[in-house]
């Protein structure tokens, strides 16, 4: 079962920005990358960038090391799969709901989802 307390929630949080998700893309096509190089694909100024930088980095996202002067920004592979595997927990969630109500339309094997509860397989 799916709980609140999975820790994707800031993932999904982050990601929905869609400058983050832009900067995301970037990473994940170029790999590392530092702040000016980042800055340098947009027109937006560089301490809006590095806010946005952070933000991905508070979600655990990103996660940036000093080189020189500048930060050069990488992304966190494991935050990925944990977000991944909370997509997948819903879908098999839903596809057993959605086979008990098929179940249910077609007159085979139905019990009540009042005994079983909402979105938990049997």
């Amino acid at each position: 079962m799916i709980t609140e307390g999975s820790g994707a929630a800031p993932i999904f949080a982050a990601l929905g920005d869609p400058t983050r998700l832009g900067i995301v893309s970037r990473l994940s096509e170029s790999g590392p990358l530092s702040t000016m190089r980042l800055t340098s694909a947009t027109v937006m100024s560089r301490q809006a960038v590095t806010k946005h930088l952070q933000a991905l980095e508070q979600a655990g996202i990103v996660h940036s090391r000093r080189a020189g002067r500048d930060r050069v920004w990488e992304l966190q592979a494991a935050r990925f799969r944990e977000a991944g595997s909370y997509l997948a927990a819903i879908s098999a969630e839903w596809d057993a709901a959605i086979d008990r109500l098929r179940r249910f339309v077609e007159g085979e094997d139905y019990t009540d989802p009042a005994t079983v509860g909402p979105l938990t397989p049997r």
